[in-house]
């Protein structure tokens, strides 16, 4: 019998435990098995270098007195072997330790959907991110925990793609030696997670930092990798799961075993396939399992695998490869548009229940109710003011509106009138905490989950025309040349004189001859003009002042009478929509720089940091490539260089569509936050502190908020309060002593001169008491809240977009359309399919009767057909090829038939390999390519969609090639 060698490593690791069991022969036969042969400091040496490289080998020659010196015996060998597959997690107070010293950071597991074993860590004041690679680095970390992660030696980093090593020699020069073989021991600074315990160790860990940051920077081609040693906060996600079971394993072997069906053996489960590939397979119990799914178990019923199920992760324990969940309710049938849509709302914890009666107890609750006339009183009347709504056609909450008046100066009024929803809902009431609760509507295509009951959102606080409503107004006087004069900033009484559609507005402005159908007063369309002249103006200032314009199109549905989609279009924006926009972005501005006036530690702000360095660098280097100019020194060069390629490429829309879908990549999600939360951190020696960070990239201002959508987003609400206790406490100022302290607008007005004073602080401190002005630790908790549901918003509209996208594709034979080549190698190619603006990848490694010649030096693929060479298994593996149909959809040409009315892609017959017979006379203007198919970045070919899933997993949108060949 072979020797075996075997050698345990786990007295020498306290966070790692290796056990090798190790063919003699093999050791002969394999040299390439052998990772060390040296004596055993030296291997421990190697081990501390490359402290998690997955296995030792020792050969039987040198250590055989070592090996069967182990305690342990071969079958407690192979037990801990099976038993244990990840290390155990560090106790929370070594982790709190850690991160004060600088040893660990606190971030955010992400996951790369594409390849589940990559997961990356943003850490704040490195370029680029950590790499977690391998389960046993990520250690049962999941996507969205909040982990702690200890990086790697720089001797263990890994390469980053497409890029050259450096030497050694180039790193012991440019380190000195201070980083080699050493373990950097950084710490994270993360805004919302600081750990530092004092000043003395958060300035040790920010050096840490610098020097990580700095050998990063020096070595571009290495990318960290780090390892997970804690989770400190479990994500949301984890009780969100979504997936399908896999019950035929487990009927077949039900039927196999002596046991009666109704008692389970006590260990039998079945497998969960999630349907989000960021997370792994896991495994339910069956005495776990409803009392329905159950009984279908029992029947035998196999459209059990065909259902949505909802679940949650339970456990997940170190001696287990795979996480324990416990199935919540079946959402149905997984080729249903409802289920799918519900098992959408269910992964981003979306409510979608009706309002609480508490909630609705808060509200007025007759539709005829009217203003009280105290509360007209205390207001500035703007009845009689020339205002109106400008909304998409089919919208009923109507939170903004727009007046604009021309003074004899030629100086132009303009105001902007936001609903008071603040006067509805009152702090601390259900219908507040409700409302904070979901903190933004959520739109489905076709219905929206109100943030606010439909009774105020789309009745009571909307500003529907011809009737009386409460607002809140910023006006401003404005110079045609856009420089703003003066200010006024109140609460107000406006009745709309009308409702105008983003294209009826547009209609306006083009001076389309049949404006009488739409029986609009003939100042509103003067408002209209005017408003947009002076858009153009203030535009125009913002981009010189360094704002980028980031505009990518719309998909747009088109549904028919059943609300089944049958085609979609992509929409841009008008210049109806750069109108408002424009006004709300200023009146955004304008309430930002008000609330931070007076409540510095206090203010609900919103930011958008700089983009992503090394993406950034990435899309610079991709323009470069293709001959395009781009400066990314500033948010205001990137955009001018960006308009310059606009009229480079007029003649080429779909290159241009393409470049900026690549320009927002490098982009970071813009976020709220609460000023005096920020402060904390900056006197803590937190890097995100100080102004310096409050600012808006993409907007270029030093401050932002959200001010003008209080019916479908609740920051707004509390912006309008801050707001209102501001403005209160400005007049109670000028009317103190008879203007002794302030004769003008302190902090509403154009000019500001911070006083300090006890009478001051009072004032302000009365009226944030009255209008329930949050405090710091409230509103940062809040501001992160917000964030999560905004960006859970997003999530549930794109998820939304692809549903209505597959059912599409579903109910048409064929859908073709242009793509264009964003990235080639030998595997695979992303493309960009220029009909539903959405990024794809075509695989066409391993396919039966198809060859994939790679050109590194020149970028180039050549695909080629080759009927003749069909092979039905890999060579060496049971594994079968690809058929090409997975890859390509071949037509096969003929001639058309005039008389049979056969369209384009009617089915003469469908060959064995997929292949489709295809009319010459097509309506589509989309053509197939030919073999042998040559292609480079920006390759334009022709793809066709389908939809992938539903009832079998998944669903999804899949893009083959469109291609036509007679040697088939």
């Amino acid at each position: 019998m072979d020797p075996f060698v075997r050698f345990s490593l786990e007295k020498y690791f306290f966070d790692f435990r290796i056990v090798c069991v190790v063919p003699q022969s093999a050791i002969k036969r394999s040299p390439r098995f052998l990772c060390c042969c040296a004596p055993v400091g030296l291997m421990l040496s190697l081990l501390n270098d490359f402290a998690f490289r997955a296995f030792v080998l020792i050969t039987c020659y040198e250590y055989e007195n070592l090996a069967h010196s182990q305690s342990m015996a071969h079958n407690q060998v192979e037990h801990f072997a099976q038993r244990k597959h990840f290390p155990a997690y560090w106790s929370m107070e070594a982790v709190t330790v850690a991160l004060e010293k600088g040893d660990v950071f606190k971030t955010m597991f992400r996951v790369n959907a594409h390849n589940r074993v990559e997961a990356y860590c943003k850490i704040d004041g490195l370029p680029i991110d950590v790499l977690i690679s391998g389960f046993y680095s990520q250690n049962r970390a999941v996507e969205g925990d909040i982990v702690a992660i200890k990086v790697d030696p720089f001797s263990s980093w890994t390469k980053m793609k497409g890029s050259v090593e450096a030497s050694p020699e180039k790193l012991l020069h440019n380190t000195n030696g201070t980083f080699h073989g050493q373990d950097l021991r950084p710490a994270n600074f993360e805004q919302d997670h600081t750990t530092a315990s004092s000043a003395n160790e958060g300035r040790e860990a920010a050096t840490l930092v610098e020097k990580l940051s700095s050998l990063i920077t020096s070595f571009p081609s290495k990318r960290p990798t780090g390892r997970v040693v804690a989770i400190i906060e479990t994500s949301p996600r984890r009780n969100t799961i979504v997936g399908f079971l896999r019950i035929k394993n487990y009927l077949i072997k039900k039927t196999k075993l002596p046991f009666p069906s109704s008692s389970p053996p006590k260990h039998d489960h079945i497998q969960l396939m999630p349907t989000d590939p960021k997370f792994p397979k896991m495994i339910v119990p069956v005495k776990t399992l409803p009392t329905t799914i159950t009984k279908r178990l029992d029947d035998s019923d196999l459209t059990l695998e065909t259902d949505l199920i909802a679940a949650q992760i339970i456990e997940w324990s170190e001696d287990s490869d795979t996480p324990f969940a416990h199935i919540l309710h079946v959402f149905g049938r997984g080729g249903h548009v409802d289920p799918q849509i519900s098992a959408i709302l269910f992964q981003n914890s979306v409510i979608s229940s009706d309002f609480t009666p508490e909630a609705i107890s808060c509200i007025p609750p007759n539709l005829s109710w009217r203003i009280p006339d105290d509360e007209i009183k205390r207001r500035k009347d703007l009845r009689n003011l020339c205002t109106f709504t400008i909304d998409p056609a089919t919208a009923s909450d109507l939170d903004d509106a727009l007046s604009v008046e021309k003074l004899p100066n030629g100086v132009y009024r303009v105001g902007v009138h936001i609903a008071d929803v603040s006067y509805f809902v009152h702090p601390h009431t259900p219908l507040d905490l409700e409302a904070q609760m979901r903190s933004t509507s959520v739109y489905l295509q076709r219905s929206k989950l109100p943030m606010l009951p439909p009774i105020l959102s789309d009745n009571l606080s909307s500003l529907t025309p011809d009737v009386e409503r409460l607002a809140f107004s910023i006006i401003w006087d404005i110079n045609p040349n856009g420089v703003i004069l003066d200010r006024w900033i109140g609460r107000t009484v406006i009745k709309s004189c009308c409702k105008l559609s983003y294209e009826q507005a547009q209609d306006i402005l083009d001076g389309i001859s049949d404006l009488e159908n739409y029986r609009f007063h003939p100042l509103v369309i003067t408002s209209v003009n005017n408003l947009y002249e002076i858009s153009k103006v203030l535009k125009e200032k913002r981009f010189k002042n360094g704002a980028v314009s980031l505009d990518s199109p719309k998909i747009n549905f088109l549904f028919d009478k059943n609300g089944v989609p049958y085609d979609c279009v992509l929409s841009g924006r008008s210049k109806s929509n750069s109108l408002v926009e424009e006004f709300m972005l200023l009146a955004n501005t304008t309430a930002a720089e008000v609330i931070t006036r007076a409540y510095p530690s206090t203010a609900l702000l919103r930011k958008h940091p700089e983009p992503n360095l090394s993406k950034l660098k990435d899309l610079e280097n991709f323009c470069y490539k293709h001959g395009l100019y781009l400066n990314t020194s500033s948010s205001g060069q990137l955009h001018q260089s960006l308009e310059l390629m606009r009229n480079e490429l007029k003649g080429d829309s779909v290159l241009l569509q393409v470049l900026m879908a690549y320009a927002t990549r490098p982009m970071q999600l813009a976020v709220y936050f609460c000023s005096g939360d920020l402060n904390h951190m900056a006197d803590n020696g937190g890097q995100s502190g100080g102004q310096d960070n409050w600012g808006h990239y993409a907007l270029a201002v030093p401050l932002y908020t959200h001010f003008t959508s209080p019916l479908r987003r609740y920051p707004d609400i509390i912006v309008h309060r801050i707001l209102a206790a501001t403005i209160e406490a400005e007049e109670m100022l000028l009317k103190k002593n008879g203007g002794k302290f302030f004769e003008k607008r302190c902090f509403s007005g154009l000019l500001f001169e911070k006083v300090e004073s006890f009478d001051v602080e009072k004032v302000l401190v009365d009226a944030a008491v009255k209008y329930a002005v949050p405090g710091t630790k409230f509103l940062a908790d809040m501001a992160a809240h917000c964030n999560e549901r905004k960006l859970a918003s997003r999530y549930v509209k794109d998820g939304v977009d692809r549903v209505y996208t597959w059912l599409m594709l579903k109910n048409k034979e064929v859908f073709v359309s242009e793509a264009r080549v964003l990235g080639l190698g030998p595997k695979f190619m992303s493309v960009y399919v220029t009909k539903i603006a959405m990024e794809r990848r075509i695989y066409y490694d391993d396919v039966e009767g198809l060859t994939a010649e790679w050109l590194a030096d020149t970028s180039t693929l050549i695909l080629n057909i080759h009927p003749s060479n069909r092979s039905h298994n890999k060579k060496g593996s049971g594994n079968k090829y690809k058929t090409i149909d997975e890859v390509a959809m071949v037509t096969f040409p003929y001639d058309y038939d005039i008389e049979s009315g056969l369209n384009t892609f009617q089915k003469i017959g469908i060959l064995d390999s997929g292949v489709v017979r295809e009319s010459r006379n097509s309506d589509s203007d989309i053509k197939p390519a030919f073999f042998p198919l040559v292609l480079r970045i920006l390759s334009t070919i022709p793809v066709v969609l389908h939809p992938i899933g539903g009832d079998d997993g998944p669903i999804d949108i899949g893009a083959r090639l469109y291609m036509s060949s007679y040697f088939c």
